[in-house]
C-alpha cells in the first residue's frame, strides 16, 4: 500500500515535528530526546497544579499529542506505531512537568502501556515524585473480557481531569473523578476494513460484503464479522450493543472517525445515530471528528459517557488543545419553506400510453446502465455520469403518470423543470436547456 513517508524508522519523529509546526495550540515543545524519547509537553505549565500525562503507541493521531494544551493534558508520550513508549520516555515526561502537586498518568488498558507507564510511575516514586495512575478500559465489544481495551472514551477522562487540574484540585480528587468517569464510559467500534501500518502489506481479510463489529484500534479482531448493510442498520447494530450495557441517564457521545471515513459518510453516520434509542438520551455530541484514529482504518467508534452536573461542567469548559472539537447540543434539523414559483407544477396531467412507455423505457435503461456509465466516466472524468442520469431517471419515473404526456410542448417544459431540479452537473443543465428549447419551439 502507498504511503507519504520517508524512512520507516523516522515516521513518528517527523510526524511530531510536523504537528508542532502546524498546531494551533500555543506553548508546545518536544523534549530533546529523539529518536528514543518522543514527548510533547506544555512550555507554559504551572507546576503548582497536578500534571496530566497520557500517551501510547502512535498511529492514533491526533491522540495523544493533539490533546496537550490548557484544560487537557500536560504532556503526551508517543511510542512507535502501535508500540507502547518506553519506561524511560514516560519517566522523562513525568520529571519534566511534575511539581509538588503531583502527576496523574491516564493509561489505556493495553499490556505494554500498563507495564511501561506503571514501571515509570514506580521509578518516579523512588525519586520522591508524587504520581498516580488510572487505567481506561471502555471498550465493551467483547462480552466478559477480563481486560477490556482502552479506546476513544479515554478522551472523556482527559477532558474532565484536565478541567479539574486547571481548577487547582488535588491529585487525589482528580484521580477519584477520573475513576468515576471511567466507570460510566462505554465504547464500541465498527469498521469496513482494517488498518495498514506503513511499510506493511495491506490485509484484506474482510470481504466486500462484510464489516467487523468491535475491531480494536490496532486492528485486533473484534466481536464478530457482520454483513455489510446500510449505514442506519450498521449504526443501530453498534448502538444496540452499547444500549445493553450503559447505565441509565443522559449521555455525552463521541463519534470518532477511525481514519479514512470521508466527511460525507461521517455526517450520514451522525444522521443514523440520531435515529437510535441512545440519541433520545444524548445531550452532548463531540464530533464527528478524527479524535483517536487507527491509521487509515475505514471505520468509526462511538463512546458514551453517563453525565452528571460535574461532568457536564467539565466537558463544556474551554480548552487550548487543538484537537478537541468542542461540544454540540444535538437538535432536530431546521427546515424553512423554499421560495420560488418555478417549483410549482403549472401543467395539467394528460395520458398517452405510447409516450409513457417510451419515458419508462428510457428511464429504466438509464438506471440499468448506471454502473457501466459510472465506470466509463471514471476512465476520463469523475465517475458520476451514471449516478447523475440514474437520479434524473428515478425522479421522472416517480411522476410519469402525472405529466402532460399528451401535450408535447408542455411535456418538454415539465421535463426541463424536473431535470433542472433533480439533476446536477453539466449534463443536467444541458438537458434542461434542451428540453426547455424544445418546449418553446
Amino acid at each position: 500500500m502507498k504511503h507519504f513517508i520517508n524512512a520507516k524508522n523516522n515516521i513518528v519523529t517527523e510526524s511530531l515535528d510536523g504537528f508542532l509546526v502546524a498546531t494551533l495550540t500555543d506553548g508546545l515543545a518536544r523534549l530533546d530526546g529523539y529518536p528514543h524519547t518522543k514527548v510533547i509537553v506544555r512550555t507554559d505549565w504551572d507546576k503548582s497544579r497536578v500534571a496530566l500525562i497520557s500517551g501510547g503507541g502512535s498511529g492514533h493521531e491526533p491522540a495523544h499529542a493533539g490533546f496537550v494544551g490548557a484544560g487537557m493534558l500536560t504532556a503526551a508520550v508517543c511510542g512507535e506505531v502501535f508500540a507502547s513508549p518506553s519506561v524511560e520516555a514516560v519517566l522523562s515526561a513525568i520529571m519534566a512537568v511534575t511539581g509538588e502537586a503531583g502527576c496523574l498518568l491516564i493509561v489505556k488498558n493495553y499490556t505494554g502501556d500498563r507495564l511501561n507507564f506503571g514501571l515509570a510511575a514506580e521509578r518516579a516514586k523512588i525519586l520522591g515524585i508524587k504520581v498516580d495512575m488510572v487505567i481506561v478500559a471502555d471498550d465493551i465489544a467483547i462480552p466478559d473480557a477480563d481486560q477490556p481495551r482502552g479506546v476513544a472514551g479515554t478522551l472523556f477522562v482527559h477532558k474532565i481531569a484536565g478541567y479539574l487540574s486547571k481548577k487547582g484540585k488535588s491529585l487525589e480528587a482528580i484521580k477519584k473523578a477520573a475513576e468515576a468517569t471511567i466507570s460510566v464510559c462505554y465504547s464500541i467500534g465498527l469498521s469496513l476494513d482494517s488498518c495498514t501500518v506503513p511499510g506493511n502489506v495491506k490485509d484484506d481479510y474482510l470481504g466486500q460484503d462484510e464489516a467487523e463489529l468491535g475491531l480494536g484500534i490496532h486492528g485486533e479482531p473484534g466481536f464478530s464479522k457482520i454483513a455489510l448493510e446500510e449505514a442506519d442498520k450498521l449504526m443501530e447494530t453498534a448502538c444496540q450493543k452499547l444500549a445493553a450495557v450503559v447505565a441509565p441517564g443522559n449521555y455525552a457521545v463521541i463519534l470518532n472517525n477511525l481514519g479514512s471515513v470521508p466527511p460525507l459518510e461521517m455526517n450520514i453516520l451522525v444522521n443514523a445515530y440520531m435515529r437510535t434509542e441512545l440519541a433520545e438520551k444524548t445531550s452532548m455530541l463531540i464530533g464527528p471528528a478524527h479524535l483517536m484514529t487507527s491509521l487509515n482504518m475505514n471505520g468509526f467508534s462511538i463512546s458514551v459517557l453517563v453525565l452528571d452536573d460535574a461532568r457536564k461542567e467539565a466537558l463544556l469548559a474551554d480548552v487550548g488543545a487543538s484537537a478537541w472539537p468542542g461540544i454540540c447540543v444535538p437538535e432536530k434539523v431546521k427546515i424553512i419553506k423554499m421560495p420560488g414559483e418555478e417549483y410549482k407544477k403549472d401543467y395539467k396531467p394528460s395520458r398517452n400510453q405510447t409516450v409513457e412507455a417510451v419515458l419508462r423505457g428510457v428511464c429504466n435503461m438509464l438506471i440499468e446502465a448506471e454502473g457501466d456509465l459510472n465506470f466509463l466516466d471514471s476512465r476520463i472524468g469523475d465517475g458520476d455520469t451514471g449516478s447523475t442520469f440514474g437520479g434524473a431517471a428515478r425522479s421522472i419515473l416517480a411522476v410519469v403518470d402525472g405529466l402532460p404526456n399528451n401535450e408535447s410542448c408542455e411535456l418538454y417544459m415539465a421535463l426541463s423543470r424536473i431535470i433542472s431540479r433533480n439533476m446536477g452537473g453539466s449534463s443536467g443543465v444541458l438537458l434542461a436547456i434542451f428540453f426547455m428549447a424544445s418546449g418553446k419551439s
